[in-house]
């Protein structure tokens, strides 16, 4: 479970390095992960979180809007935006169950970003996953 936590991690920096550098910057990427002091397993898991990330990404930016009211998705934290894209692509492909996924995008903000931000990435998330129908997952 620690690889995929430290995959996550590498993804998410990838989102990031994305947001702030424009997709131009998405082959860079690749040195970025091979710099990295993951093992090739671990590596190679955040691009293929990555991957997912980026094909859901319009999906994932559209639910989010719905549940995060009264925020512009450019004005939320770079973090906290990539966090829940990060987690809510998780979520849509299926592969990761919805308790596990929201855990460890609480935990993602739990390092990366404010104190206040994992509270906020909870609440969202819950929403996502009563949306997506797997509100009864999130609970077992």
């Amino acid at each position: 479970m620690l690889a995929r936590h430290r995959a996550r991690r590498l993804a998410l920096q990838g989102l990031c390095c994305l947001d702030v550098q424009g997709p131009a910057a998405r082959p860079n990427l690749r040195e970025f992960f091979a710099d990295s002091d993951e093992d090739p397993a671990t590596r190679n898991e955040a691009a293929k979180m990555l991957d997912v990330a980026l094909q859901r990404r319009d999906e994932a930016d559209a639910i989010m809007t719905r549940h995060a009211k009264h925020w512009d998705l450019q004005r939320l934290a770079m973090v906290d935006r990539n966090v829940l894209r990060l987690t809510i692509a998780e979520m849509i492909d299926g592969r990761t169950p919805a308790k596990v996924a929201i855990t460890e995008g609480i935990k993602l903000a739990q390092e990366f970003s404010t104190a206040e931000s994992p509270r906020f990435i909870n609440g969202i998330l819950d929403a996502v996953a009563r949306e997506l129908g797997l509100e009864e997952e999130r609970k077992s």
